[in-house]
């Protein structure tokens, strides 16, 4: 294909890929609604039909609906990777309407990621529409439960991802449209302490007090942080007890801890799994483990240099890379050892926030080097 006139095209399609977006934002998708995610699936599968001439595999697992597209014959080379779900609650569109004003477009879900999405079905129309048909060689997965961690995709993800020469994760850009070529790993865990309840005025010495067992280790857990390496171990919500005046008999609390290596994640797993209680008479009981693996620095550097060559081609601002705290799927397919660019979404900020958005003046740009790139990965000339 011609990527000189990709900009152009794709200023062009701006329009359309607004009102695309707004039908997608409008359609209230929170991971934790079934029903809502269902509906939302169905809008993203005739977008996509109508973009790529043909309807998805729908996958539905543990109740959330799952959209593949396998375009062309034989093994894919390229795998674009979205999703369609968002944390909003239903609701949310009443106090954070959609809007597109002064250059930004606002709407719960809009950053991360519907306009992501949405740039993912126009780069692959518009590969379409130069190619006289559906490029071969890519398949699009676009999954519904990566904002509750991935619980029933993650197979999915990595068994699409396995073999492939390369993934490109359409989540919201970093800061300022960076790419996001580094994300630190996941490990989430919960400490139960049980205890044995006892009158707290009368003869608290005849209980096993299960918020004081989780005193001390809150304390040991966020002790295994090392900020040097960039290791964070978080106690996050927290509860014990059940009424005032009561000897708590069990309580619990969660932990988020996020690393840049294998190695760190592995000695945080070793370490929180080895707790031993403090307070006499007192059972630890510990769940969870490592939810996603770290997206190194080395998965990303030939696909960003790429995309650097392409943006330049394009005549788009030099891009920046990012190394990033949150996770997202572009963990599992770096974890099964595919080269992994992510962040390649919507540039704006907010995400998860009151103030999402979505800065309007750079899709068309964004969507270019989606196509562009996809583009050159099919001829070869990685």
């Amino acid at each position: 294909m011609d990527r000189s006139t990709l900009v152009a095209a794709m200023s062009a399609r701006l329009p359309a890929i607004l009102a695309d977006i707004e039908t997608l934002v409008r359609c209230e998708s929170p991971a934790s609604v079934p029903d809502a995610v269902m509906k939302s699936a169905d809008l993203v599968a005739a977008l996509g039909e109508r973009y790529l001439g043909t309807a998805p595999d729908r996958i539905v697992l543990d109740d959330r609906p799952h959209l593949r597209w396998r375009l062309g014959t034989g093994q894919a080379r390229v795998l674009v990777l979205a999703h369609h779900d968002t944390v909003w609650p239903l609701g949310s569109l009443e106090t954070h309407p959609f809007s597109v004003a002064d250059g930004v477009l606002r709407g719960p879900g809009c950053f991360d990621m519907k306009a992501g999405l949405v740039l993912a079905l126009h780069a692959l129309a518009a590969l379409r529409s130069s190619a006289g048909g559906v490029p071969g060689g890519v398949t699009l997965l676009v999954t519904g439960d990566e904002e509750l961690g991935s619980p029933s995709s993650r197979g999915l993800i990595e068994a699409e991802a396995a073999g492939c020469q390369a993934a490109l994760v359409l989540e919201a850009s970093a800061d300022g449209g960076a790419l996001k070529t580094a994300r630190k790993g996941v490990s989430l865990y919960q400490v139960r302490a049980v205890g044995r309840a006892a009158h707290a005025g009368l003869e608290p010495e005849r209980g096993v007090n299960a918020t004081v067992e989780l005193a001390h280790q809150v304390l040991a857990v966020a002790g295994l942080a090392d900020t040097a390496l960039g290791t964070t171990v978080t106690p996050t919500a927290l509860s014990s007890g059940t009424v005032a005046n009561t000897v708590p008999a069990t309580g619990a609390f969660a932990v988020d801890a996020r690393m840049w290596d294998t190695a760190e994640q592995a000695r945080v797993h070793a370490a929180m799994s080895s707790l031993l209680p403090a307070v006499p008479d007192a059972v630890l009981q510990i769940s969870g483990g490592p939810n996603r693996p770290p997206l190194p620095a080395s998965s990303s550097a030939g696909l960003f240099s790429l995309a650097s060559a392409i943006a330049a081609e394009l005549g788009l601002a030099p891009l920046e890379p990012a190394s990033v705290g949150g996770a997202s799927d572009g963990n599992f397919t770096a974890g099964v050892g595919t080269p992994t660019l992510d962040g390649l979404g919507a540039v704006g900020g907010g995400a998860h926030a009151d103030h999402e958005h979505v800065l309007v003046d750079a899709l068309p740009g964004r969507a270019a080097l989606v196509a562009g790139l996809i583009d050159r990965l099919l001829a070869g000339n990685e």
